[in-house]
């Protein structure tokens, strides 16, 4: 609860942002073409602040309810009957504009969202950062990671044909390769520098259908230091302190499985909430076997794991560890060409999985809405300004995206319209308009229902 004030500040900030620069992309070119706009507005409901600017005395306002904005510009159809248009004011009206200029001021909306993508991208891409390397760290038993045979220290150089080297480039293209086939050759650097091929089976997360996240799913993750399974702490009252375990004592083995390192360890525990473990302890020389039941609970993710209330003892001797970072920094043009690039791949995969949503291959549970949204522009601000402007960049291109989507009372939904008129040669009657406007708007509580309903799960397990 003490980093509430963080989350709602940090969401307030991204959500004025993005819809700030949504709304100036319609105000912009609708100046460009000679509309008069009448008001720029950042939220709905009650106006709290007003001011009137620029030669044509726009009205800019903030509004109570900040979840959305809008662009009111001069339009014959939303004209007060007691005060009409003056006859000298009507070819700057919105709808006296050519079918291709409402286009362009329609589409300006999402289309500043993708630039304000790019724009961070690049700036992040230009300035450079710390990257943890693509080293991969031992996989639980049984997943797609430990049948393909990745160990812990193999390197990832190229997934498919596509080269890695960050482990944020490993991760994103086995999103990428996961939307579009059933398993993909990942090619290892093993400690001693032997080069090979795996074989990782991405099946899985459509059986599952996206549920959980897919590197946990694929048992894919972060290298794990090689520490020995020696209990340094023990928690009173929790689990392990009622079975007996001590600090000092060694963990050999697990439910008759070899127990070597503390990750091993943790595994078996994660794994086993709720459900008896039989724990050999090496103590004195002496193996003791012992049964300890973790306690369930939940983790950041809000999956249910096993925890039994033990630390980690500081080994005698520090295991030697790779070199797990590098500098990422690039030019002014390469940035650019990343940023267009990862604009473009960011969207592509987004619609890919939407596409699998309505065709049941991706769980309808993992739609999203804003406090989710609130709960990443926290966690991200918590983290530093980098994580910040990342999570501003993908947010930003969802909204693009959704923006463009053709259901009426969106942008999409009016592109659609338009589109329409230059096929048929004349308007959409009002009366399609009206019921399409009805059906949009229900379609669109729906999606944000389903949403809600999403993180609202998520938040109380």
């Amino acid at each position: 609860m003490t980093d509430a004030p963080l989350f709602v500040v940090a969401f307030l900030l991204l959500i004025a942002v993005l819809i700030v620069i949504h709304e100036l992309g319609h105000f912009l070119v609708a100046r460009l073409c000679g509309v008069k706009v009448l008001r720029f507005s950042l939220g709905f409901g009650k106006i709290l602040w007003r001011r009137k600017w620029g030669v044509d005395q726009t009205e800019w306002t903030v509004c109570a309810l900040p979840l959305g904005g809008y662009v009111k510009m001069l339009d014959e159809r939303e004209a007060d009957e007691a005060a009409p248009i003056a006859a000298a004011e009507l070819p700057r009206a919105f709808n006296r504009q050519s079918v291709g200029k409402r286009i362009a001021i329609v589409a300006a909306g999402p289309l500043a969202n993708f630039f304000l993508a790019i724009l961070v991208y690049w700036l992040m891409f230009l300035h450079g950062s710390e990257a943890l390397l693509p080293i991969l760290g031992e996989p639980p038993a049984g997943t797609p990671a430990a049948l393909a045979g990745i160990a812990n220290g193999d390197r990832a150089t190229r997934i498919g044909d596509t080269p890695v080297t960050t482990f944020e480039d490993f991760h994103w293209q086995v999103l990428r390769q996961a939307s579009s086939v059933k398993s993909v050759d990942v090619e290892l650097v093993n400690e001693q520098n032997v080069v090979r091929l795996a074989r990782l089976d991405l099946s899985r997360l459509a059986a599952e259908g996206w549920r959980k996240e897919p590197f946990s799913s694929l048992g894919l993750r972060p290298y794990q230091v090689p520490a020995p399974a020696v209990i340094g702490e023990v928690t009173p009252e929790k689990p392990a302190a009622g079975a007996g375990i001590r600090t000092g004592d060694r963990i050999v083995a697990i439910d008759g499985q070899a127990v070597e390192f503390w990750y091993q360890m943790t595994d078996h525990i994660v794994a086993a909430a709720g459900r008896e473990l039989g724990v050999t302890v090496l103590r004195q020389g002496e193996e003791i076997r012992l049964k300890v039941t973790p306690e369930a609970k939940k983790d950041g993710k809000g999956e249910t794991v096993g925890f039994i209330g033990v630390g980690i003892a500081k080994p005698e001797t520090p295991p030697v560890l790779p070199e797990m970072w590098t500098e990422v920094r690039y030019g002014v043009f390469e940035a650019a060409t990343r940023s267009v690039r990862q604009t473009w791949e960011t969207s592509a995969l987004s619609l890919k999985l939407i596409g699998k949503i309505f065709t049941g291959e991706v769980s309808w549970r993992n739609l999203s809405g804003p406090v989710a949204i609130a709960e990443y522009a926290g966690k991200s601000a918590r983290m530093g300004l980098e994580s910040y402007l990342r999570v501003m960049a993908l947010v930003s291109i969802g909204l693009g995206l959704l923006n463009l989507f053709p259901i009426p009372v969106l942008d999409g939904g009016h592109l659609m319209y338009y589109c329409l008129e230059v096929i048929k040669g004349r308007p959409v009657s009002e009366r399609v308009m009206a019921w399409g406007q009805q059906f949009g708007l229900a379609l669109l509580l729906t999606l944000m229902a389903f949403a809600l309903f999403n993180d609202l799960s998520r938040l109380f397990g």
